[in-house]
């Protein structure tokens, strides 16, 4: 259990890594359009927007991979970054796309779930 609790919380960092690159250096690339549904001057105006909320997503995913090497099994940083990206994926479910809530919260969700769950049978 406590394997795949771990397999999870690095998928979701890799996730949010993978969100890094799309919003910071792909954001007007044509794989970033498609991704977001963007023109291309709706992204060249943004990008800068995009940049920001990239370095974001970087800090969640460099807080993750803390918790996966700290001390201790780093629980209380898994849970503390998992629900800053349960918070975010809800947020932008409600706000953008309810896509969102599928491809962010849902999968950090599931990995804080099996975090707990992992440390009760420990």
């Amino acid at each position: 259990m406590k394997r795949f609790a771990k397999l999870l919380v690095a998928l979701v960092a890799l996730l949010h890594l993978w969100f890094l690159i799309l919003e910071m250096f792909l954001w007007t690339a044509p794989i970033g359009l498609r991704t977001f549904g963007m023109s291309a001057e709706g992204a060249a105006s943004t990008a800068v927007l995009a940049a920001n909320q990239g370095l974001y997503n970087g800090f969640l995913a460099a807080g993750l991979a803390w918790g996966l090497v700290a001390r201790n099994g780093g629980f209380a940083i898994q849970v503390f970054f998992l629900c800053c990206v349960v918070l975010a994926g809800l947020f932008g479910a409600y706000t953008a796309t309810p896509a969102i809530f599928f491809i962010q919260a849902l999968p950090a969700a599931v990995a804080l779930a099996l975090v707990f769950a992992s440390r009760a049978h420990s």
